[in-house]
């Protein structure tokens, strides 16, 4: 049996599959962070070129993909979808694993899946200088790489925490060019103000973003660049789940539920976004995010409007929030410490579209070993959390005799990630509670719109 599922590059996809059209309401309306009443284009142009501002508004089902980012996606791209029969063995199930490998890209993500399409919007707009932040530093990267291939400075606000925790991927993106400061920063006056109240802060990916949006408007020549949670992020994403799409097809297989983890929300909503439709039309599937039990947003969060960063500077969206100023704990899986999520994820998840679970790190890290010694491959801490929803799906599967077909994004690979393995292998790995009264707290500073 075939494991591996190719595609050729002649039948790489040559559209971006946009959601909005499908979604079972009108997406709710994007808030100016000052006047909380709705942004318009000229709101948005000192930070984005106009190309991503349309982007993020278009009602067009379908988006062409320019032939630029063709040529640069297809150093990678169509990446192999993979049939995990080494983990079927091990979990004695009789659902068939398949997962879908983004690892495979230079930058070791899916990430460059937007970074790039964003660097070339940016460049063709005059744009030689852009500004962002990183979690645990496959967006930085992604974004080192992209801007590297287009000739475009960079500055990366990476999140304290894994600055320290990962400072392999710092390296990456200084490699690529970028320059990397731990955030909070000395670069900014929201991040010297973080520091001055407590030098140890260890950074979220709301501070981070607060310091790169602060730094991006104060230099006319720069723009911002976000990896996650805006619309044109999760669009620029689908092309991961359209070419699954065709695999499945080509496997003689349709999948049963469709898992990701979700941080901001771009890795599972490129691969389950392109699925939507199908389920309107009637098809059984199940469209699974998985979130850390720490940070647990769409499991645990209202669904209102709140900031995009801690500082408030960043536009105000409806979503799943745990508040603004809420500072997740420091866990390994750094991608996915944000206190909202993606706008048209949560439309979906509130309709009832998308269900979501939670993990603590532990099991997920369980999970993560289980699939490096039947699979070969060393997942990222955040991918391990989807590798989990899979397993626990295969094996639901065993205890009710059942077959199902799972399909799950392998977002990242976990090369840049071996200290968090090392504390897990020698006990040092904790759970973190569900910090409740802290996220009470930052509910509490909601904006109060009224519309």
């Amino acid at each position: 049996m075939e494991n591996r599922i190719w595609l050729k590059q002649s039948d790489m996809p040559t559209q971006w599959y946009n959601v909005i059209p499908d979604l079972p309401g009108p997406p709710a309306p994007v808030l100016h962070p000052a006047t909380l009443q709705p942004v318009t284009p000229g709101d948005l142009t000192p930070l984005f070129p106009m190309a991503l501002i349309e982007q993020e508004v278009s009602g067009e089902r379908w988006i062409k993909i320019p032939d630029e980012v063709m040529k640069i996606y297809s150093i990678w791209r169509p990446t192999p979808l993979v049939r995990a029969v080494r983990l079927e063995k091990l979990l004695d199930t009789p659902a068939h694993i398949y997962y879908k490998n983004e690892s495979v890209s230079p930058a070791g993500s899916h990430k460059p899946n937007t970074s790039v399409p964003q660097a070339y919007y940016n460049k063709k707009e005059g744009i030689n200088k852009l500004v962002t932040e990183t979690g645990a530093g496959q967006w930085g990267s992604a974004l080192a790489m992209a801007c590297n291939f287009f000739g475009i400075d960079l500055q990366v606000f990476m999140v304290k925490v894994s600055y320290h925790q990962k400072p392999y991927r710092r390296s990456l993106m200084e490699i690529w060019g970028a320059k990397v400061f731990a955030s909070p920063s000395d670069q900014t006056n929201y991040g010297r103000e973080l520091l001055k109240k407590d030098p140890d802060n260890p950074g979220s990916l709301g501070i981070a973003i607060s310091e790169a949006v602060e730094k991006a408007a104060t230099d006319p020549d720069a723009h911002y660049a976000l990896g996650s949670v805006l619309n044109h992020v999760c669009m620029h994403q689908t092309i991961l789940g359209l070419e699954a799409k065709k695999q499945m097809e080509i496997a003689g297989e349709y999948p049963d539920v469709v898992i990701g983890c979700v941080g901001g929300g771009s890795n599972f909503s490129g691969l389950a976004f392109p699925f939507v439709p199908d389920k309107a039309a009637g098809k059984k599937v199940r469209l699974l995010g998985i979130e850390p039990a720490s940070c647990p947003t769409l499991t645990k969060g209202p669904y209102t409007f709140d900031y995009g960063d801690t500082a408030r500077m960043a536009p105000v969206v409806k979503m799943y929030t745990l508040g603004h100023d809420f500072v997740p704990p420091g866990i390994h899986a750094g991608g996915l410490r944000y206190h909202g999520d993606a706008p048209l994820l949560c439309q979906l998840v509130n309709a009832g579209v998308i269900e979501a679970r939670a993990y603590p790190q532990l099991t997920c890290f369980e999970a993560a070993l289980m699939f490096a010694r039947s699979e070969g491959i060393i997942p990222a801490p955040e991918t391990s959390h989807a590798i989990r929803g899979a397993i626990d799906e295969a094996l639901d599967a065993k205890k009710r005799n059942e077959k199902r077909v799972i399909l799950f994004n392998f977002s990242g690979h976990g090369h840049f990630d071996m200290s968090a393995y090392d504390d897990y292998l020698s006990g040092k790995l904790t759970d973190f509670a569900y910090p409740e009264a802290k996220i009470k707290a930052a509910l509490a500073n909601l904006p109060e719109v009224k519309l």
